[in-house]
């Protein structure tokens, strides 16, 4: 509880964890997504009003792709016989290790990882310990701790860890990672091939915080074993979409400094070319709507509900972005060199 008078500069900004997660349940509960566990994470959620069918379908191709890079990486894993570890930075209420929990690959991913504000962690920590479907994959209650205060949740399969990813990291990510939660071993082990995920998170942050954020991982890593990094944001903000966008959040308060130096696929791909990343490429979100998304799917998501704005959609689309890169040893560079999406055939 802050104290009377108090301005809270970041609630804002959390804020926005709420819209992507009521974005997601209507989503769902349009049909364009399975999620058993999106409900979980919002108050009342059978009560909450669908959003617009431009948001559903933007929540849908946002969501599809991000997946099928996380589901190509655990499969190059597999290949190469090796487990893997996912963090995911600025999580809020995403409902990834769930899905992952009850899927096919779930024995792949040894450890997942998620990383946020203390405040959203504290109330994701305390969702978790008071709702089965979520508590029962973590393992046996005993083995399940929280910590910090209520903000940490630590077990053999799941970490929920607090830390303002702003701050440089040689004072939160060294210390978060730096000794062992349960005593036993590593929370981040630099010898198994790693998955870091951004979702719409370093677009808050400054671009040298953030620069700062992918070179402690690259740098922790480096010599080891790969690592992959998936980031969605929006980009290309220097036109009039962009600046109405920016005028939009500033009357909430929020800003996009993170956004600035991206007007282009080149210079998101830049992200990680920077620090000497094996592998980086970029698509947007519409060409991957157009492209990448199999026929049968387009055809089944566009008789969810009647979209008359394609126009706007696209325009949307086209200012959004995701963006992979891998940073790979020499020795092992191979088959990783092919992960990204494919593309349909829309013949």
């Amino acid at each position: 509880m802050y104290p009377p008078g108090h301005h809270d500069a970041d609630a804002p900004i959390r804020a926005t964890d709420s819209d992507a997660s009521l974005a997601r349940l209507s989503a769902v509960q349009k049909g364009y997504l399975s999620d058993a566990f999106a409900r979980h994470f919002v108050a009342r959620a059978h009560l909450q009003p669908p959003r617009p069918p431009l948001i559903n379908i933007g929540t849908y191709v946002r969501s599809e792709s991000i997946d099928r890079l996380v589901e190509s990486w655990i499969d190059l894993c597999d290949s190469d016989n090796k487990k893997c570890q996912i963090v995911s930075l600025g999580a809020g209420s995403d409902t990834r290790f769930w899905r992952l929990a009850n899927d096919k690959r779930k024995d792949n991913v040894i450890k997942y990882i998620e990383i946020d504000f203390p405040e959203i962690t504290m109330k994701k920590a305390m969702t978790i310990r008071k709702n089965k479907d979520l508590s029962s994959v973590l393992g046996e209650p005993e083995q399940v701790i929280v910590g910090n205060g209520g903000t940490s949740l630590h077990s053999t399969v799941y970490e929920l860890l607090p830390a303002d990813l702003r701050s440089p990291p040689s004072s939160t990510l060294s210390s978060l990672f730096s000794k062992p939660h349960d005593g036993t071993e590593l929370v981040l082990d630099r010898e198994i091939p790693t998955l870091l995920l951004f979702e719409c998170v370093l677009a808050y942050m400054q671009p040298s915080a953030s620069s700062a954020v992918i070179a402690w991982f690259t740098d922790y890593f480096r010599g080891f074993g790969p690592l992959g990094s998936i980031v969605y944001e929006m980009f290309g903000l220097d036109d009039a979409f962009g600046r109405v966008m920016k005028a939009n959040l500033k009357t909430r308060n929020v800003e996009l400094p993170g956004a600035e130096p991206y007007t282009s696929l080149s210079s998101l791909q830049h992200r990680f070319s920077e620090h000497g990343f094996t592998l980086s490429k970029a698509l947007t979100l519409k060409e991957i709507r157009n492209v990448y998304i199999p026929k049968d799917e387009l055809f089944r998501i566009t008789r969810l509900e009647m979209l008359d704005e394609i126009e706007e959609l696209n325009l949307v689309l086209d200012h959004y972005a995701i963006t992979w890169g891998a940073d790979l040893p020499t020795s092992s560079a191979g088959s990783w060199l092919t992960w990204g999406l494919s593309k349909a055939d829309h013949k």
